[in-house]
């Protein structure tokens, strides 16, 4: 199994100040191992907090393979111009350049980035929302943009039904997410645990590694614990002589 981490670059938020106006704006997060994936990339406003994250993580535009943002909402794609040598999956679109690829989201295909990371369409929020699934060693990841407001919306489904374009398609979105991950990353929060979840426990090993144990206990067992009775016998033997 590959390996890859999850690391929030910036927690979205969203604070109320008055009836019709908030402050707000969206999570960023790195998806890195062999394949390094930024998902969503806040509002243009984030530019250079964004470089300065990468930058921080030993990292910089070129080394991202690919740029997932979650739906088209200005606080998730303000900085996609950043990443032009990237593949490019925002909702339904996957692009390289001006090269499009046509891939069957609306048919519940996902997209396959690597053997632990995919693409799945998750509509609701939006019609064409997209969410980023990861195995990790700490469980599964679902990023998911607005599917899941915050962790709070759990108990308080205002949260996100009032932003919410198809809000029946968003309920049963959010039931296959919290089937499949044990931590999700929202659009306007921290990331939480999946309620109930226990994730699974890292897999330390793989089976390569378990058999690369097993030949080196071998090697203690028929060539070092040996030379440790001979060396121990030899110095026994020249004491023993010694004495007499």
């Amino acid at each position: 199994m590959k390996h890859y981490e999850v690391t929030v670059l910036k927690p979205g938020y969203a604070t109320w100040v008055g009836p019709t106006q908030q402050h707000a704006d969206g999570s960023i997060t790195l998806v890195r191992g062999p394949t390094n994936v930024i998902v969503d990339t806040g509002g243009p406003w984030d530019r250079q907090a964004l470089l300065s994250a990468l930058k921080n993580e030993g990292l910089n535009p070129r080394d991202i393979h690919y740029v997932v943002c979650t739906h088209g909402h200005s606080d998730h794609v303000g900085n996609v111009n950043l990443f032009p040598e990237a593949t490019l999956i925002l909702s339904y679109d996957v692009c390289k350049g001006d090269l499009y690829t046509f891939h069957e989201f609306v048919h519940g295909q996902p997209y396959k980035i690597d053997d632990e990371v995919e693409v799945i369409a998750t509509p609701g929020h939006t019609k064409q929302d997209i969410s980023v699934i990861v195995s990790t060693r700490e469980g599964t990841y679902a990023i998911v943009g607005d599917l899941f407001e915050c962790g709070e919306d759990l108990d308080n489904e205002d949260l996100w039904r009032s932003f919410s374009e198809f809000p029946d398609e968003q309920v049963a979105s959010r039931k296959k997410i919290l089937e499949l991950a044990d931590l999700i990353v929202p659009g306007h929060g921290d990331a939480f645990e999946v309620p109930g979840k226990t994730a699974p426990k890292p897999p330390w090993r793989s089976h390569g590694e378990k058999s690369e144990s097993r030949f080196a206990n071998k090697i203690v067992w028929y060539a070092v614990v040996p030379l440790l009775v001979l060396v121990v016998g030899s110095l026994l033997v020249w004491l023993i002589t010694r004495a007499f």
